[in-house]
């Protein structure tokens, strides 16, 4: 059997062109009060505001795209928690694909509801006693359809590598490139995807992937030189980055060009999320907050360097991020 293609930036600027039209060029916004509360200048790539809500398009649409007309004819069949079952909706949709996609009946209602009507079939199943992935190969086995993983695949990688592309371009219209990068961590696709592309435009940039405490098989795999897996009783609202272990392909690549590992817990996610409300006037989803709950956190040196962040995603329900915003925290107003 053939090895499976790493991608290099050569991949990611490919899947840029075909990007070009389909995938917003989301901002990349700067704050005063961030910047002065972390003592440096940070840069925030707002994902949250792409197409479906997060990045997770970039991704789908660059694999999709690629399909033969016979490959696309018997559909392709996804597992996702529910930003990339968004992304690969809307591009079936874009592409004339039928797409199926295998998600946890506790996944954010929006997410299930926002996968349907972007065209998508949604297959609910039990993440804490199911098998997603084997439910999707057995879907896919029957209809003879492609699979579209979300994280573990060269065309997948080099998709979402376009977000780095852009921080590092746009980063030069203000005149600076970044000390560091901070990108959330799950199965590994953006942070190696952006590594790739990173790190061919400044080789001195750092990047640092960031996992919720407890889903940090990310962090414990690059203490130990393979890749681990998280316990089946780990918890976190970061439902998109509960995976349970990193893919070999994302891993070899975020351990070769990543500079470490941050963890952040869900209370440092909820002020993070506020923050982003209050002084941004931006919405962003937990699992989509962990890189700027880093910098809040201090989990991280800002000071004096240039750090981009990438805000990843915004699909959270309406009743959990009222929650959160109704909590107290050091960032509450004080009444006029």
């Amino acid at each position: 059997m053939n090895a499976p293609h790493v991608p290099d930036i050569g991949d990611v600027e490919a899947a840029a062109e075909r990007l070009r039209g389909i995938a917003v060029e989301t901002p990349l916004l700067r704050s005063p009060e961030l910047d002065e509360r972390v003592g440096g200048t940070v840069l925030l790539k707002a994902e949250n505001l792409q197409r479906t809500g997060s990045f997770k398009i970039r991704g789908a649409y660059n694999l999709m795209s690629q399909l033969t007309p016979e490959q696309a004819s018997h559909g392709v069949v996804a597992w996702s928690s529910g930003n990339h079952a968004q992304g690969v909706a809307a591009a079936g949709t874009l592409l004339g694909i039928r797409t199926t996609i295998v998600m946890p009946e506790d996944a954010p209602r929006a997410k299930i509801e926002n996968t349907r009507r972007l065209g998508g079939e949604p297959v609910l199943y039990d993440r804490y006693t199911g098998d997603r992935e084997a439910i999707a190969r057995k879907i896919a086995a029957e209809r003879g359809a492609e699979l579209v993983p979300s994280y573990e695949h060269s065309d997948i990688i080099a998709g979402q590598g376009t977000v780095g592309l852009e921080i590092m371009d746009q980063a030069l219209d203000y005149g600076l490139v970044p000390d560091q990068v901070l990108i959330c961590c799950g199965g590994g696709g953006l942070g190696s995807g952006c590594a790739i592309a990173i790190k061919a435009r400044s080789a001195e940039t750092r990047v640092y992937l960031v996992e919720p405490e407890d889903f940090d098989d990310t962090r414990r795999s690059f203490e130990q030189g393979r890749r681990v897996r998280n316990e089946g009783k780990a918890r976190s609202i970061c439902d998109a980055l509960q995976t349970d272990m990193p893919g070999q392909m994302t891993f070899d690549i975020n351990r070769r060009l990543a500079s470490g590992v941050l963890t952040v817990s869900d209370d440092e996610v909820r002020e993070a999320i506020r923050f982003a409300f209050r002084y941004l006037k931006l919405v962003v989803e937990p699992g989509g907050a962990v890189a700027l709950a880093a910098v809040l956190a201090g989990k991280v040196d800002t000071n004096g360097k240039v750090t981009a962040v990438v805000l990843s995603g915004g699909n959270i329900d309406t009743a959990l991020f009222a929650a959160i915003q109704s909590e107290d925290g050091e960032e509450r107003l004080s009444p006029s």
